[in-house]
């Protein structure tokens, strides 16, 4: 599942370049928001962000592209790859500059872990009957 935002001034470092925080943070809410749709109505927390690499810098202007997908399903958590590719302005396309694994838990009404739904397919690969994680 893609989700877009826009790099302006207000996230930028004292370099002038994306600051790391706010790329975090957008990649932890739209993997959030992509489990979700994945698993409606249930309360997902975020436990882990693995292999975070980032790999190129951000320029003000440049509108971000973050494809996420789920990889594996346990009992009470699942995983998603996120890659984000840049499109700068008057300049490069579809340059890849993040990359990281994040991983979801399930949890109760009062913060305990607590199974996922088998599900019949994912909303983020395309809703396909039967699509599970690659």
């Amino acid at each position: 599942m893609d989700h877009y935002t826009l790099v302006r001034p207000e996230h930028l470092n004292h370099q002038g370049f994306l600051f790391g925080g706010c790329m975090l943070k957008w990649v932890d809410e739209y993997a959030w928001l992509t489990a979700s749709l994945d698993f409606d109505g249930c309360a997902l927390v975020t436990v882990a962000m693995d292999s975070i690499v980032f790999k190129e810098r951000v320029l003000n202007g440049s509108i971000l592209r973050f494809s996420i997908l789920p990889r594996a399903q346990g009992r009470t958590s699942v995983r998603y790859s996120v890659e984000v590719f840049a499109d700068e302005p008057e300049m490069t396309r579809g340059r890849k500059v993040f990359s990281t694994l994040i991983t979801f838990v399930r949890v109760d009404e009062h913060g305990n872990k607590t199974p996922l739904p088998a599900l019949p397919g994912y909303r983020s690969k395309g809703g396909a009957p039967g699509a599970q994680p690659g």
